[in-house]
């Protein structure tokens, strides 16, 4: 027997990370793509920001709570005081898209219509219908002022649309 024996490795995903076969991964794509065509349909663009945000502008309104959910990121070998930095991948697209709009505000065109699609992580127990890493769709009017009760009911309209489309069934 050696002196020293190998340690074992596990092997496979860590809970809460979900991986797809192909035959999943082209269901998920479909949709996303079912998704996509609806929110186009109803005048919304698609952005997509950074999934790596400063911690203080992740944890600017929210709290414990809030910290509890992120993944903060951590340079092994920091070669500047940039690599040292506090980042964080975000756990919504709430506060990034607040960001988005604040650094864009003069050159963005309002009432704003966005919809994104991204992977999203939260430092959370995974359990039946929850995970750390998720695919998260969202739509947003946002105004330089006060919006129109159209702008609000315009959401549930296309949420409705996105449903049927994608046969959800009865989700009323």
């Amino acid at each position: 027997m050696c002196a020293k024996q190998k340690e074992s490795v596990a092997v496979g995903p860590i809970s809460g990370f979900p991986e797809w076969t192909p035959a999943e991964r082209i269901l998920e794509q479909r949709m996303l793509d079912t998704i996509r065509a609806s929110f186009e349909r109803y005048g919304f663009s698609p952005i997509e920001t950074s999934s790596v945000e400063r911690n203080d502008v992740l944890t600017a309104k929210g709290g414990s709570e809030t910290e509890r959910q992120i993944y903060r990121l951590t340079s092994l070998h920091p070669q500047s005081a940039a690599d040292a930095r506090d980042y964080s991948l975000h756990f919504d697209l709430t506060v990034p898209l607040a960001r988005y709009v604040a650094q864009r505000y003069g050159d963005l065109v309002f009432p704003f219509r966005r919809y994104q699609i991204q992977k999203v992580w939260r430092g959370e127990r995974p359990q039946q219908g929850r995970f750390r890493e998720f695919t998260q769709c969202d739509i947003d009017i946002v105004g330089d002022g006060q919006l129109s009760l159209m702008a609000d009911a315009e959401i549930p309209a296309v949420i409705s649309e996105v449903f049927t489309r994608l046969d959800i069934g009865n989700f009323c």
